[in-house]
């Protein structure tokens, strides 16, 4: 069932592209330089092509929903350390790294730990 709503939301996806890309400039990008559109607006009459694209965008807005549930309901009650197998009860919660006997960095020879020098 996922395999065939991501193969229709792939495929609206691409006829989305296609057909914003066929439809005529209208000039002035994101609404801008409209001029005086005439008596109805500045906003054009809706053609046959622009309610195809909207058609093809809620689809594509309804397959993402649908691909999201989907999603969720397959990941619903396990988490990424359930998938790895690594039990926290195992473990005893975090893991620490080995810091060794002293937080200070090690001498030249072995003995003392190294101390910036004074002047």
């Amino acid at each position: 069932m996922e395999n065939v709503v991501l193969i229709v939301h792939l495929i609206l996806a691409l006829s989305l592209i296609g057909t914003v890309l066929l439809q005529r400039s209208e000039g002035g990008g994101l609404g801008m330089g409209g001029g005086g559109g005439g008596a109805t607006g500045s906003r054009p009459a809706a053609t046959a092509m622009s309610k195809f694209t909207w058609a093809l965008a809620v689809a594509f807005i309804c397959t993402s929903i649908t691909l999201t549930l989907i999603a969720a309901s397959n990941s619903a009650g396990s988490s990424v350390a359930d998938r790895l197998g690594i039990d926290a009860g195992e473990t005893g919660g975090a893991l620490l790294p080995d810091l060794g006997d002293s937080l200070l960095p090690p001498s030249l020879d072995g003995d003392d730990p190294l101390l910036p020098a004074g002047e």
